[in-house]
């Protein structure tokens, strides 16, 4: 391991004995509470992104969120991974509702705006959100820059994925029984703000 790895494991390491110091002193009972069970009232499904973390951005604690994060917030209907999340937080945690969160700067919209080979994998996952570029490329190719564009292109596939989820048998259910709600986002990361793009 690197000397900068080891230091930045360090931190994590640190940081967490701090975190837990300040908890404990702050809310005795917090951690007694937490491994009792959980009951989130949201799944959010995010990007990746280092600089998205949404109990951070949406200032929230550990319990409130239940989280699916990859490359670009893409919700395909054959990911096994996304698919076991949906059926345990919609199925059995009961969420009552589900945020896709885009966001700007994203590395994986990026990379969308063209065909280059990024890899078998890379050129698998990000196949959906090609697609979408391709279906408006003339509405983006109006935009004056690939930033714009690419912020564009996040936006368009949170739609996507929202799409998407529509057509998963376990959110259908959910909707029909007890009025789950679909939520699109998109954080803005050169201001912080959280822009709602699609609500129900």
């Amino acid at each position: 391991m690197s000397q900068k790895a080891t230091t930045l494991f360090d931190r994590v390491l640190t940081g967490s004995q701090s975190y837990r110091a300040r908890t404990c002193e702050q809310q005795p009972d917090f951690f007694k509470t937490l491994a009792a069970g959980q009951k989130p009232e949201l799944l959010w499904i995010g990007c990746a992104d280092s600089r998205v973390p949404e109990t951070t951005v949406c200032d929230c604690k550990p319990g409130d969120i239940f989280v699916h994060r990859n490359i670009a917030n893409v919700v395909s209907p054959n990911d096994l991974s996304a698919n076991s999340v949906l059926d345990y937080s919609v199925g059995v945690l009961k969420v009552n509702g589900i945020v896709v969160c885009g966001h700007t700067k994203c590395g994986g919209a990026a990379a969308s705006l063209g065909d280059e080979d990024l890899g078998e994998t890379l050129n698998t996952w990000l196949a959906p959100v090609r697609e979408m570029r391709k279906k408006h490329q003339e509405e983006l190719d109006q935009l004056a820059s690939d930033d714009e564009r690419a912020a564009r292109l996040a936006g368009l596939n949170v739609q996507r994925s929202l799409e998407t989820l529509r057509q998963n048998k376990t959110v259908i259910k959910a909707m029909e029984e007890r009025d789950l709600k679909l939520y699109g986002v998109i954080y803005d990361l050169a201001d912080g703000e959280l822009r709602v793009l699609e609500r129900e």
